[in-house]
Formats: C-alpha cells, structure tokens, sequence
C-alpha cells in the first residue's frame, strides 16, 4: 500500500510539472496584445471620462485665440500668405492644441501612479517596456486627433476661416508626427519628474514657449535673420508649417511637395530618435525601479 501511495504521489509531481512551468519563465511571447490594447483602453477612459476638461475645454481655449488674434490683427483684410489672417493662423492653432493636449496626457499617466503609489499597476503586469510606452503614446495620441477634430470643427463654425485642405498627405503626417513628439517628450517628463510642479515647470517653460514662438501667429520671413535662425531650430516650427502646408498649400517651409519633404522626413527621423531615447530611459528602470 505504500508503495501504491509514493507511486500515486509521483505521478502527482510529474504531472503539476508539466502543467506549471518553471518559475521566471515568460509564458507570454511576441506582442501581447491583450495587454497592450487593455493599456491603451484604460488611458482612453481616463480622459474621456472628464472629456469637458481634456477634449472641449481645450477647443474653447483655442478658439480664444484665434479670436483674439483676429480681432487684433485681422483687421482691415489683413492677407497672410495669400489668404486672410484667419484662414492662416487656424492651422497652426489646431496643431499647437495637439501638440500641447499629447503632452499633457502622456506626461500624467506615471507621474501619477508614482505620486498616489500606483505605479506597480503598470511595472508589474505582463507587458514589456515597449507595450508599456506604446499603449500611453498611443493613447496621448488619440487624445490629440479628438482635440484637433474639436478645434478644427469649432474653427470651420467661426466666419472668415475656410479650413480647406490642399494636401492631405502633409496634414496626416505632420499632424501625427507632432502628437507623437510631444507625447513621446512628455512620456519622458513622467519618468523624470517627482512632482506635478515639474510636470508644470516643463509644460510652461518649454513646451508652451516653443508653441507659441513657432510661426503659430506669423511668418518668420518677417523676423531679423537672428531670429529666423532660432525659430528654423525649434521642432516645433516644422510640424506647424507642414501642418499648415496642408491646408494652404503656402508655408514658411515650401510651396511645393518637394520642398516640405525635407521637413517631413526630418520630423519622422526626430520622432524615431526621441522614440529610442525614451525606451531606453524607460527600459533602465531609472527613476521607477530604483
């Protein structure tokens, strides 16, 4: 009989060894999918569900300017770049709302869960670095286009704007490639930031300045050659005029497809440098891990 029960207890071992595997081997391979779409849901729901404050409140902010700015600059006919002021300044209004709502979003996300303690929600299920950052660029992304839609289809309503877009291409592209450089930049902040005072500190001194200082509200052609050498610097002044490219066909960049190639590749190489950069910070552990 005893021999009966250690032979019955080894077939018991053998058996829960082939059902569970050894410890601290990954049994999820290749791209987890579930995870990474259950990621990018979740950031999607976060702000959506006060969407008055993520999404509408910053259209009407937009808009603000842009009848601000009209009602003191576009006086009299005022004709920028062949078209009225209005129609010029719409574009790049709607790109800067995008480019500052992707920033916004990615950059809350972890600085959050480290500030209530809630980090390990996203370090410890079983999505590799690489999931983790696309699932909350992704999602800061989305939250961009949404604001962008409300911003455009708030400007298209206001008289004396015509939104009519010339190229499509140069409007899909830089408009991506904006959202995903900022939120890909504010991703970054996240890891490094402690605080939401530092969140703040990057969000007013840096991003906020490179927008508005980017060609948003003229042309540069009009500012000292100095100048027009710091603004050809800024990222920001290339996903504006590309954007704007898209619906004028004129910007400071070119007139023609060929002419704003240039910038275009130039913006997708920026957003892959940024995109290694940013996993690697992230991969390190640093300031999360440690």
């Amino acid at each position: 009989m005893g021999k009966a029960a250690s032979a019955e207890f080894a077939g018991t071992q053998n058996r829960a060894k082939r059902q569970f595997p050894p410890k601290g081997e990954p049994q999820i391979t290749g791209i987890n999918r579930i995870g990474l779409w259950s990621l990018y849901i979740k950031e999607i729901r976060r702000f959506l569900k006060v969407q008055t404050q993520t999404v509408w409140a910053p259209a009407v902010t937009t808009l603000l300017f842009l009848v601000i700015f009209t009602v003191a600059l576009g006086r009299e006919g005022r004709v920028v770049l062949g078209v009225p002021f209005g129609t010029f300044v719409a574009p790049g209004l709607i790109m800067m709302g995008m480019m500052q709502n992707a920033f916004a979003n990615s950059s809350f996300s972890l600085l959050a869960g480290k500030m209530q303690g809630t980090i390990i929600d996203l370090l410890m299920p079983p999505i590799s670095n690489a999931e983790l950052m696309l699932g909350i660029v992704a999602a800061a992304v989305t939250r961009a286009v949404l604001v962008g839609g409300a911003v455009a289809l708030a400007m298209w309503l206001y008289p004396g704007v015509d939104l009519h877009v010339a190229h499509p291409w140069a409007v899909i592209w830089f408009g991506l490639m904006g959202a995903t450089m900022l939120a890909l930049f504010g991703f970054l902040v996240s890891i490094w930031a402690e605080k939401f005072d530092h969140n703040s500190a990057i969000s007013n001194f840096i991003v906020a300045p490179l927008s508005l200082l980017s060609g948003t509200f003229y042309v540069i052609s009009n500012l000292s050659p100095f100048f027009q050498t710091i603004s050809r610097a800024n990222p920001f002044f290339y996903m504006i005029s590309g954007f704007r490219f898209g619906f004028l066909g004129e910007s400071d960049i070119g007139n023609t497809n060929t002419a704003v190639l240039g910038a275009a590749i130039g913006v997708g190489v920026l957003n892959v440098v940024l995109g290694l950069l940013t996993y690697a910070v992230l991969k390190s552990g640093w300031k999360l891990k440690s």
